[in-house]
This record gives structure tokens, C-alpha cells and sequence, in this order.
């Protein structure tokens, strides 16, 4: 009996321990949860830091794809036999397959940021929710600001409708300061 009411205690204090334990894991994986859906765990100079990588690497992706796609091309085009005599598509066989060459090369360009994304998913998939969630925060604050495309002219320039070349808060605010400036002149002049 002693030795039983002796362990009981001691078993039942572990199981205490081990539930605080559990519990307080669970309130830091929560409190982490809740910190990456409120955009906390990346700051503004490291998302756009971040954004311009990943614009790198979707450029660095499509100048292969299209140089693999090309030489593809091309040792296909080198193995095909051409009778000079006969038309292709109404046009001559060099320029058929010389257009042939550079579709393919703009076509791999083209697929080059689908590699490129997902090279860049797997290489940054810790800050990826991050990253996201303060992709759509930017995207949001650049339709929100934006001005309005018809309002369009020789003289006045739209800004950067997409904020695609914004790479850090300094030319954010500049964007932003250009917006206004936009939104100013095309109210004074129509």
C-alpha cells in the first residue's frame, strides 16, 4: 500500500508534467501559427529582398529554358532532310524552320517561370506562408493605390500600373508619391 501511494504521486506529477509540456508546445506552435498569418515573421526590406530572388531566378530559368528548347530545336531541324524545290506552308524551308527554331526558343522562355517558381518554392518553403501572405498584403496596398487607366496620356504617364518594379519601401513611397502625382495632373487637365 505505501509503496503504491508512494508511485501514484509521482505518476500521476509526470503525467502533469508531461501534459503543461504538450499543452505549452501546443500554445507556441498556435502562437507561431498565428504570428505567420499576421505577416510578423517577415519584415518589408526581407519580402522585397525575397521578391527580387525570386524575379532572378524566373529570369535565370527562362534564359536556360529557352536555350535548351532552342538546341533541341535545332538538333532536330539539323537532321531533317530539305528539298528546296518544295514549299512549306507557302514559304521556303529555311525560313519555315528558322521560324520553327525561334518559336521553340520563345515557347521555352516562356514555360522558363514555371521551373523557376518552383526552384524558388523549394529553396525558401520555410518563409514561403510568409512570403505569400505579404505577397497578397503588396498586392492589395498596389490595387488599393493604384490610379486609374483611362485617365492615361502622352503627357501623363501611367506609374507603374502593377508595382512590378518596386524593390524596397524607398521606391514604394516614390510609387506612391507618383500616383498621387498622376491622380493630381489628370484632375487639373480634364
Amino acid at each position: 500500500m505505501l509503496a503504491r501511494g508512494i508511485l501514484r504521486p509521482a505518476v500521476a506529477r509526470a503525467e502533469l508534467g508531461r501534459a503543461f509540456s504538450t499543452s505549452a508546445r501546443w500554445q507556441q506552435q498556435a502562437a507561431g501559427a498565428a504570428g505567420a498569418a499576421s505577416g510578423r515573421g517577415l519584415s518589408w526590406p526581407d519580402f522585397f529582398a525575397l521578391r527580387k530572388t525570386e524575379r532572378r531566378i524566373n529570369t535565370g530559368s527562362s534564359v536556360l529554358s529557352a536555350f535548351l528548347t532552342a538546341n533541341c530545336a535545332w538538333a532536330y531541324i539539323s537532321t531533317v532532310q530539305i528539298d528546296v524545290t518544295q514549299m512549306l506552308f507557302g514559304f521556303d524551308p529555311m525560313v519555315v524552320l528558322v521560324g520553327a527554331l525561334f518559336a521553340s526558343g520563345g515557347l521555352g522562355y516562356l514555360c522558363g517561370p514555371l521551373v523557376g517558381s518552383a526552384f524558388f518554392r523549394m529553396k525558401h518553403r520555410k518563409q514561403l506562408e510568409d512570403y505569400n501572405h505579404k505577397n497578397r498584403v503588396f498586392l492589395e496596398h498596389i490595387k488599393k493605390n493604384r490610379v486609374d487607366a483611362s485617365s492615361q496620356s502622352f503627357s501623363n504617364p501611367l506609374p507603374d500600373y502593377y508595382g512590378e518594379k518596386i524593390g524596397s519601401l524607398q521606391e514604394y513611397r516614390q510609387w506612391l508619391r507618383d500616383c498621387q502625382s498622376h491622380r493630381r495632373k489628370a484632375k487639373e487637365f480634364l
